[in-house]
């Protein structure tokens, strides 16, 4: 199981966030720019870097990054704890996406979180359970996160479409107090902006037998780091502070890209936090 983000990727995110350019954090990390331009790259550095020093300058937490370089991973997920999740990854240009389909075990109800790159493994799976799909939840609008938004809106007309997006071909824009109920489950969405305009992070609740909350969270965080800051890198860092991190522990989060993870392992993990 690999980080979406490896040390490198984690450091090129943290230099642009802090605006550090690569001659300042070389110096610190006690490497050439060419040996830092390797780091960023692959993970990798010829030689061991001052990590402490180099976290410090760009805004990073010192020892949870020593902790990613040394190998830290979440740990594995059994999802047969929330018997009716399940994770659906498709890859296009050699870009994996996760999206997300739930559903109550005696309703049949399904929700379907963001669409990835293929229609297929969602179509089969809903039909290979004997599901109707009621609804449809996108966590942005990027476009490994919709590319399938088409064919599955085509295969399943009735399922209402929900984002955060400002117009758009949306059956709902998501508000402040919505909530949602799929059988017995209930969904609820938090803002979450900073990676794109209209990140949304959706929560479900209320599985049965002591199962904790679920959080889709798209790319406001990853296991371990955070998306892109396209839109603000402090409301992105503010956002997950404020929505995800202060969910309980136990909470599961569900990225767009990565491994799964809790909020207790990113609260004690994540160098960004």
């Amino acid at each position: 199981m690999n980080l979406e983000d490896h040390l490198g990727d984690i450091i090129r995110k943290a230099r642009g966030m802090s605006n550090i350019s690569a001659a300042a954090a070389a110096q610190a990390a006690g490497l050439t720019e060419t040996e830092l331009a390797t780091l960023e790259e692959s993970g990798q550095a010829p030689k061991k870097p001052n990590l402490a020093a180099l976290a410090e300058l760009v805004g990073l937490h010192p020892s949870k990054l020593e902790a990613i370089a040394n190998g830290w991973v979440p740990a594995e997920k059994d999802l047969s704890i929330w018997r009716e999740l399940r994770c659906i990854t498709t890859t296009a240009g050699g870009m994996a996406v996760n999206c997300y389909l739930v559903w109550d075990e005696v309703s049949r109800e399904a929700a379907l979180f963001d669409a990835g790159w293929e229609a297929a493994p969602v179509v089969e799976l809903i039909a290979q359970n004997g599901l109707e799909l009621r609804h449809i939840f996108i966590t942005h609008a990027h476009e490994d996160h919709v590319a399938a938004l088409g064919d599955i809106r085509e295969a399943f007309p009735r399922a209402r479409l929900h984002s955060g997006l400002k117009g758009g071909p949306v059956d709902q824009r998501n508000r402040p107090n919505d909530f949602i109920h799929l059988g017995s489950l209930r969904i609820t969405n938090r803002d979450t902006p900073g990676h794109a305009e209209d990140g949304t992070t959706y929560i479900i609740g209320t599985w049965g037998e002591d199962a904790p909350h679920v959080a889709i969270v798209g790319d406001a965080l990853f296991a371990g780091s955070i998306g892109r800051g396209n839109q603000s890198w402090d409301l992105a860092r503010q956002k997950v502070r404020e929505q995800i991190l202060t969910l309980p522990a136990e909470t599961l989060l569900c990225p767009g890209h990565g491994p799964l993870t809790t909020v207790a392992e990113e609260k004690a993990h994540n160098p960004f936090f």
